[in-house]
């Protein structure tokens, strides 16, 4: 009997990885949606597709027409199958090109924490080098871990992420996700008048602007 107990346990755990690796868990988090689902995911949908600018109307959580003609030229301009449905494809894509609510709170203060001082440009290309990393093979698949992936970001280091954003930290954030870049598709940026490190000099300089300097 205790033979197979653990016959049956060691297969349930194949099964398990099995599925972990057919179905990432950014995939099983964010279900299938069509015409007529009404859940918070629904709402998650509505609000990428707004910032986007394909989702015009009122969040509400309901998939209904509008919702699904916003997801289908979402697809049609990404190169996906147009059906209207938001399934593993279109949400995996969806998911590198744009944030959800807590996403673009986080944004806004990375924007605010390490960019405040700078012009509004400056303070978008923060931003938008923070989705080119989410972009970018290089870095982790969401907005929180390539934010906090060590040493990433100084106000992360030193607390000042965590203050309040203003106004324009979310507006700044906003215009970066819509796909204003102006760093010239930049991964890193560093102040050359405080850099110590040798590593960071060496990268590829895109680009000045303010006092950081963008690269690649």
């Amino acid at each position: 009997m205790l033979l197979q107990r653990n016959r049956i346990t060691a297969l349930l755990i194949l099964i398990l990885a099995a599925a972990v690796l057919l179905f990432p868990a950014n995939t099983l988090a964010a279900p299938s949606l069509k015409v007529g689902s009404q859940n918070g995911d629904v709402w998650d949908l509505q609000y990428r597709l707004q910032v986007l600018g394909y989702y015009p109307d009122r969040l509400d959580g309901v998939y209904g027409s509008k919702t699904a003609q916003a997801v289908r030229s979402f697809q049609r301009d990404y190169g996906l199958k147009v059906d209207g449905i938001t399934g593993p494809q279109t949400w995996q894509v969806l998911k590198k090109v744009s944030v959800n609510r807590n996403e673009m709170q986080m944004l806004a203060q990375v924007v605010y924490g390490e960019a405040r001082g700078e012009s509004y440009e400056g303070q978008v290309a923060v931003a938008a080098v923070v989705m080119n990393r989410l972009q970018s093979n290089l870095f982790p698949n969401t907005i929180r871990d390539v934010i906090f992936q060590p040493f990433a970001f100084t106000a992360i280091d030193d607390g000042q992420y965590w203050l309040t954003p203003n106004q324009t930290a979310y507006k700044a954030a906003w215009d970066a996700v819509r796909g204003w870049d102006p760093t010239g598709n930049a991964l890193f940026y560093f102040n050359p008048d405080t850099a110590t490190s040798a590593w960071i000099w060496s990268r590829p300089q895109i680009k000045k602007i303010g006092k950081h300097i963008f690269a690649k």
